[in-house]
This record gives C-alpha cells, sequence and structure tokens, in this order.
C-alpha cells in the first residue's frame, strides 16, 4: 500500500501543531466559567457563522458524503435543502428565546416546564448523541489518516482525540469557535481544488465527467414517490428538517454560540450564515463523489489496489483518500489530508466544550446546594473536558469496522435525537401540557424508537417488523412524543 512522502506527512504534522498552538492562545480569555462557556458574549455574526458552518463540516462530510455519492447518488443532498427550513424557525423563535431566557444550558428550560427529570432525560440523550459524534468523525478521520500514512487505525484516534482535547481544555469556547472558522476556511478550499484536479484529470476532457456520472444516475436525488419504508427525498428532507431543528432548538453547542454572539440580531446573521454556506459546500462534496465514481470508471486501473486491498468490503469511505494518496503531487496531498483533519478537529472540539458545559450547569452545579466559585467551576469544566474527550476516544475504537461512515453517524444521531426534540418541542410549542402528560409521551416516545431501532432485525415477513425507513426514527420519535403530549394536555383541560 503507497502512503503519502515524507514532506506530505510533514505538512500534516505542522498544520495539527498550529492548531493546538492557536487554540491554546486563547487560554487568557478562558480562565471563568462565563469566557470558557459562552467567550463573554462578544464575537461577530460573521466568526460565529463560520463557527457553525465549521461545526457541519466534519470528516463525516469529508469523507461520509463523497463516499456516500460515490456508492449511490446525490440523495443525501436533500439534507442539506432542509436547513433553510430549519434556519427560518430558528431565527425566528429559537434564537430570541434562549437570548431572553440568558440560561446558558439548553436544558434549564425542560426543568421548569416538567421537572428535573425532563431536563436529566434531554441531557443524557445529547451526551450520547455527542459521544456517537466524536466516535464516529475520530474513527472517520483514523481511517483516511491510516490510508495516508500507515499507520495503524487506533493508534491515529487515541493521539488525535489526545490534541484536540489538549487545545479545546486550554482555549474553552473561544479557541473552538476561532479554529473552527478557520479551519472551515481550510476544508472549503481543499475541496474546491480537488474538484479541479477531477475535471482536468478526465481522459477525454470534463464533459466526460458530466457524461458518466449522468449515465450512471449519480446526480439522482432520488425516488420522490410517497414511500416511508426507503431513502426517498421526501424521507431525507423529512429526516433533514427534523434533526436540523434539533439542532439549532436544543444542541447544546448551538445555544451556547447564540448566547457568544454580541447581540441577538448577531446571532440570528449568524445561523444564516451557516446556513448559506453549508448547502453549496456540501454540493460541492457531492460533486466530488459523483467525480470519484467517474474518474475511475473512466480509468480502472488507479483503483485497482484499493479493490485489492479491501478484500471484497465496501470501498465509498476509502475512495476519497485513495484519491488523496495516488492522484495528487508531493505538498498537494498533505494540504488535502490537513484539511480532512480541520473538519475533524473543527467538529470534535464542538462537541467536547458543549458537553463539558451540560455536566457542569446541569448536573454538577444544579446538585450542589451551595455556591460555587470561578475557580471551582474551571476544575470541574476542565475534567468534564477530559473525561468526554477520553469516552470519545473509546467510542471511536469501539466503531472501527462498521461498513458506512456516514449511515452509522445518520442512524446514532437519529435515535438520540428523536425523543429529545420531541420533548423540547412539546413544551416549547404547548403551554397546556404539564408533566404527567410530558412523562407519558417519552415513554411512548421511547417505545417507539427503541421498535423501529430493533425492527430491522426482525424477519420481513414479521407483523412487528417497522415500515419506515431508517432515517424516520427521529421523525416518528418527534412526532409521538410531540402530538401524545398535547392530545394528553387536551384531553386533560377538557375533562
Amino acid at each position: 500500500m503507497r502512503t503519502l512522502p515524507s514532506a506530505d506527512l510533514l505538512v500534516l504534522a505542522i498544520y495539527v501543531g498550529v492548531v493546538v498552538l492557536f487554540g491554546a492562545y486563547f487560554a487568557r480569555h478562558s480562565r471563568t466559567p462565563e469566557g470558557f462557556t459562552m467567550a463573554r458574549g462578544r464575537l461577530s455574526s460573521s466568526l460565529v457563522g463560520l463557527s457553525l458552518f465549521g461545526t457541519y463540516l466534519s470528516s463525516n462530510t469529508f469523507l461520509g458524503v463523497p463516499g456516500n455519492a460515490y456508492s449511490t447518488n446525490w440523495n443525501a443532498f436533500v439534507f442539506s435543502l432542509s436547513l433553510p427550513i430549519a434556519a427560518f424557525v430558528a431565527t425566528r423563535y429559537f434564537v430570541p428565546f434562549y437570548r431572553e431566557t440568558g440560561e446558558v444550558s439548553a436544558y434549564t428550560h425542560l426543568e421548569r416546564r416538567f421537572g428535573r427529570w425532563a431536563r436529566t432525560y434531554a441531557l443524557v440523550c445529547y451526551l450520547l448523541t455527542q459521544l456517537a459524534r466524536v466516535g464516529s468523525i475520530l474513527f472517520g478521520v483514523g481511517l483516511a489518516v491510516s490510508i495516508f500514512s500507515g499507520w495503524s487505525v487506533p493508534t491515529i484516534i487515541v493521539v488525535m482525540g489526545a490534541l484536540v482535547t489538549v487545545y479545546t481544555l486550554v482555549g474553552g469556547i473561544e479557541a473552538v469557535i476561532w479554529t473552527d472558522a478557520v479551519q472551515s476556511i481550510v476544508l472549503t478550499i481543499g475541496a474546491l481544488f480537488v474538484v479541479g484536479l477531477l475535471l482536468m484529470g478526465m481522459p477525454e476532457g470534463p464533459g466526460q465527467l458530466f457524461e458518466i456520472a449522468a449515465e450512471a444516475g449519480k446526480f439522482s436525488l432520488g425516488s420522490t414517490a410517497l414511500d416511508f419504508g426507503s431513502s426517498t427525498v421526501w424521507v431525507v428532507l423529512l429526516y433533514g428538517v427534523f434533526i436540523n431543528l434539533n439542532n439549532f432548538g436544543i444542541d447544546q453547542s448551538y445555544v451556547q454560540r447564540y448566547h457568544a454572539a454580541r447581540s441577538e440580531a448577531e446571532a440570528r446573521r449568524s445561523v444564516w450564515i451557516a446556513a448559506g454556506l453549508y448547502i453549496p459546500i456540501s454540493l460541492v462534496f457531492f460533486f466530488i463523489g459523483a467525480g470519484l465514481f467517474a474518474y475511475y470508471e473512466a480509468r480502472p486501473e488507479l483503483l485497482a489496489s484499493l479493490v485489492e486491498s479491501s478484500a471484497g468490503a465496501p470501498i465509498g469511505d476509502r475512495v476519497f483518500p485513495h484519491f488523496i494518496t495516488h492522484g495528487l503531487p508531493p505538498g498537494m496531498a498533505g494540504l488535502l489530508v490537513a484539511a480532512l483533519v480541520a473538519a475533524a478537529m473543527s467538529s470534535i472540539d464542538t462537541s467536547l466544550n458543549s458537553s463539558a458545559t451540560v455536566i457542569f450547569f446541569d448536573i454538577y452545579r444544579r446538585n450542589q446546594r451551595t455556591q460555587v466559585s470561578d475557580r471551582e467551576a474551571m476544575r470541574v469544566l476542565r475534567l468534564a473536558t477530559i473525561l468526554v474527550g477520553a469516552a470519545g476516544t473509546g467510542t471511536a475504537l469501539a466503531m472501527i469496522g462498521v461498513q458506512s461512515l456516514l449511515s452509522a453517524w445518520w442512524t446514532l444521531s437519529g435515535i438520540f435525537a428523536g425523543g429529545m426534540f420531541g420533548l423540547f418541542l412539546l413544551g416549547f410549542a404547548s403551554r397546556k401540557a404539564k408533566r404527567p402528560e410530558a412523562m407519558i409521551a417519552v415513554v411512548l416516545g421511547i417505545l417507539v424508537i427503541l421498535w423501529m431501532t430493533l425492527s430491522p432485525g426482525l424477519p420481513e415477513t414479521s407483523m412487528w417488523r417497522s415500515p419506515f425507513h431508517g432515517q424516520m426514527i427521529a421523525v416518528v420519535g418527534t412526532l409521538t412524543i410531540f402530538l401524545v403530549g398535547v392530545v394528553g394536555a387536551r384531553l386533560r383541560h377538557d375533562g
């Protein structure tokens, strides 16, 4: 197996070192809980927007999206098209709500509406979601860098997990936001560079890429049939709307960014900046996947070594790293690998900081009877960052061997997010809903989510098998909790 020359690996090492030092630079701004979790509310909309954009761009995007488009088509791009819907709702309702409450934690509101159990349920779901996120991202970058370098996947996962934990630990949310913004720019430049190489690398010119990809249906958005048992346009659109509403509405990392912005108007603008950037840039990554398919269809001999080394296993997530290793000149490959690492780091640091914030505000401070000093708070926040970093690294090691990075992440996020957002939506939209209805709704919602999650293991002829596609877990779970709660509240009120 060919690996990158030493010059490229040196570029990668220098880049990672600079990012860690850059993150550490903000240590002086993160010596208090307010600085560590909210950057003292003094950042611009462009900076916060780029940070939100960088959160979306992870190794799941860099590897999973091209790999998915290479293996299938552009069906998953419909997820990106759902962003304007979610952004409109977020800027109209969610951002003003959180700015007015002034609460750092996204889950304090749930305790006020339904009691302590609701806050606990939501934060557990959130922490599990972040562990799944960190695990899938670390695994993705470990898989790619191992192809480039020849190093073992577990070693890369452990080293990357430790480095991101260090600069997040030292620099706090301001380091997270600044590094996310810078790394999103690096990633975008790298992706556009690859598009140019693919177009120019076709034997018969750029037009051949479009011809081959179109003939194979790579530009298709999927079926438009009203079938919720397969990954149709409507299934992915619904999934995207609910997941993105979950992100904007109750994801702790987003709520912290609303508070980090200078004003409510700046916070709203940052949401639109992120949504406006992600749609075209995600399209670039889908184009890369279709382009890689056409490139290797036209030059199949260049893919032979990857096919042989895969021993019949799916090669979707490995195609892009293979192209970078074998299709780029020395030096350029190192920059692309740096872009991949940038994508991973910009998402992991976000998860670590927001998870530490939740652990401090929703667990530690919530259960303290006395006032917590700044020194004690910082000790807890930093310890929590280390623990979440270690747990996320362990999750990544446990994920080694999954077949599709993007599918694994979408499945896990759908399972954990469905119930959490359903409860938030019930408390946010229904004033009549009280604790009894909310508890019953959550129990039924969890049962529905478990049924849909475990259903694929049942025989296809079983009457108990779910008729819905796996991406509908978040949609059905959310709607179950919300509708059961609303109906229960109305029945109690009318009775």
